[in-house]
């Protein structure tokens, strides 16, 4: 691990978020919001209403900035979300999971505090100058978000496929090289 827990699930929901808003709506309903809050853990109030999904599709666009811009507007997206929401960071601990930081209220709505987690990671990456870890997906017909977790930084693609794609490319411009 390269940084804290909770610094890794929220870079990883956070570019999953993003990587919603794709080729097709990945979030098409309410049920679709309920499955993407399980499968990134998270906790706290979830109201299972199209407000709530409208209010997350809406931060989408936001999020996305974080990996097209240059260090000095990140920053400053990072710190309007950090401001915009009253985040007040502070350690605490629930259901069985070690020391963490969260700067809003576990009740607060879910769009906010997917926007100020993204935030404190974002924060976390700039504060460890490694914001070159939000990357876009290498392949050419992809414009996915990526987070490299990697030690050695090698990470190029998406959760898309598109290394594979990638790879059986190359593999058949191999073959077709070698035939000629």
């Amino acid at each position: 691990m390269l940084f804290a827990h909770d610094t890794e699930c929220s870079l990883i929901a956070a570019a999953a978020l993003v990587n919603t808003a794709g080729t097709g709506e990945g979030l098409p309903d309410v049920a679709a919001l309920d499955e993407f809050y399980v499968a990134h853990a998270y906790t706290g109030r979830h109201e299972h209403t199209e407000a709530e999904l409208a209010s997350v599709r809406d931060l989408r666009p936001r999020l996305r900035r974080l990996w097209d811009a240059d260090v000095h507007e990140v920053v400053t997206i990072v710190n309007g979300l950090l401001r915009e929401h009253d985040a007040l960071p502070q350690l605490i601990t629930h259901d069985d999971e070690p020391y963490h930081f969260h700067a809003v209220p576990r009740n607060a709505p879910l769009a906010i505090r997917m926007a100020v987690e993204a935030a404190m990671a974002v924060a976390d990456l700039i504060r460890s100058g490694e914001l070159n870890r939000l990357r876009i997906c290498a392949h050419p017909d992809c414009d996915n978000v990526v987070v490299d977790l990697s030690r050695n930084r090698s990470r190029r693609f998406c959760e898309a496929g598109c290394g594979n794609r990638a790879a059986v490319t190359a593999y058949r411009a191999r073959k077709a090289a070698a035939r000629h």
